[in-house]
C-alpha cells in the first residue's frame, strides 16, 4: 500500500460509513478526510465540489444518502429518492472532475427485482419490476450504478459498484420512524420489556426472509473490493446469515431479554418475499464474514443502550 493515500468516506456518519472509518483507522497508509461530520452536504453540488477541490481524495467510498425501512419508504419516498439522486450525482461527478483514482459506490439489495431468483446474482439487476414499497429508493440506487457505469465508459474512470446486503451493527439507526428492521425491533422489544408489555407487534406475516451482515464485516468487504476489484459489473457484498422475520424477531427478543408473545400484524406490508444475495464474486476474492449473527446482535443492542443513555431518551 502506498503511504498516506487520501480517502473520503461520503456518508461517514452512516452505519456502513462509520464502520469503514473505524476499519481505516486500524490500517496504516490511509489519510481520512471529511470524517467526524467534517464532510460537505452531499446534496449541495457547490459544497461537494469545493470539498473535493480542497482535499483532493485519491479514493472515495460513497456510503451516503438517506435510507430507512418499509415505514420510511412509504412515508418519505420523495426525500429518499431526491437525497440519494442528488448526493450520488454530486459525489460521482466531483470524483471525476478532481481525478479520483478509484470510487466505490454502495447500492442496496433493494435494487433487485421483487420476484427474483434466489440467491440473487448481479446479472439479475433490472430484470423485472421492483418491490413497490421501496421503488423510489431502489430506482435512485440503480441510477447511481448506471451513472458510475457511464463515467467509466465515457472517461475510463475506475468507478465500481457494491450491492450491500442488509446490515446491522454498532451505531445503527434506532429511530422509531427511519430505522431498518433490526434497529426497529431492538427498540420496540426493549420498550416492551421495560414497560412490561405482554405482547410485541411485528409488521407483516413474519414469513419473508432476509440476509444480514454485521456492519464491521461489510466494512472489511468494502476495503477489499476497493483495493482488489476493478470491473464494470456490480459485486454483491454479502454472505451473511439468512433468517425469516419471525426468526429474527425471536433472536432479538432473546438478546434483549423480552419474554412476551410475538404478534404479527398481517395488515402491514411484508416487502420482498425473500432477499438473499449470491456472494460468489466476493468470496472469490477471499472474503467471508467473521462475526456470528447473535454476537453481532448483542453488540448492536449494547450500542442501542449506550445511545439511550447518552441522549437520555426515555423508552
Amino acid at each position: 500500500m502506498h503511504p498516506d493515500w487520501t480517502i473520503f468516506v461520503a456518508g461517514g456518519d452512516s452505519l456502513i460509513g462509520s464502520a469503514l472509518v473505524r476499519r481505516l483507522l486500524q490500517e496504516e497508509g490511509w489519510r481520512i478526510v471529511g470524517a467526524e461530520n467534517q464532510g460537505p452536504d452531499l446534496t449541495d453540488p457547490e459544497a461537494v465540489g469545493s470539498f473535493f477541490r480542497d482535499t483532493r481524495p485519491e479514493y472515495v467510498v460513497h456510503a451516503g444518502g438517506r435510507s430507512g425501512g418499509i415505514e420510511a419508504n412509504i412515508r418519505y419516498p420523495a426525500e429518499l429518492m431526491y437525497d440519494n439522486l442528488m448526493a450520488t450525482a454530486n459525489v460521482v461527478h466531483a470524483a471525476h472532475a478532481y481525478g479520483v483514482r478509484k470510487l466505490l459506490y454502495l447500492a442496496s439489495s433493494c435494487s433487485y427485482p421483487r420476484l427474483c431468483t434466489q440467491p440473487m446474482t448481479e446479472e439479475l439487476l433490472l430484470s423485472g419490476p421492483l418491490e413497490p414499497t421501496n421503488e423510489p429508493y431502489a430506482l435512485a440506487k440503480l441510477a447511481g450504478w448506471k451513472l458510475c457505469q457511464a463515467y467509466r465508459r465515457q472517461y475510463g474512470d475506475d468507478f465500481i459498484v457494491g450491492i450491500l446486503a442488509n446490515s446491522y451493527g454498532v451505531g445503527d439507526n434506532f429511530s422509531p420512524e427511519d430505522s431498518h428492521v433490526i434497529g426497529a425491533l431492538i427498540r420496540r422489544a426493549h420498550e416492551a420489556k421495560v414497560r412490561g408489555r405482554p405482547t410485541l407487534t411485528v409488521w407483516g406475516t413474519g414469513a419473508p426472509r432476509r440476509e444480514f451482515v454485521f456492519a464491521d464485516d461489510l466494512a472489511d468487504a468494502c476495503l477489499l473490493v476497493l483495493l482488489r476489484y476493478t470491473d464494470e459489473a456490480p459485486i454483491n457484498l454479502a454472505g451473511g446469515t439468512e433468517l425469516s422475520i419471525r426468526e429474527l424477531a425471536e433472536a432479538v427478543c432473546r438478546v434483549v431479554g423480552y419474554t412476551g408473545e410475538l404478534v404479527f400484524d398481517t395488515s402491514r406490508p411484508d416487502g420482498m418475499p425473500r432477499k438473499a444475495l449470491d456472494p460468489s464474486r466476493l468470496a472469490a476474492l477471499g472474503w467471508a464474514p467473521r462475526v456470528l449473527f447473535e454476537v453481532g446482535l448483542a453488540a448492536t443492542y449494547r450500542s442501542f443502550l449506550r445511545s439511550v443513555k447518552q441522549h437520555e431518551v426515555e423508552v
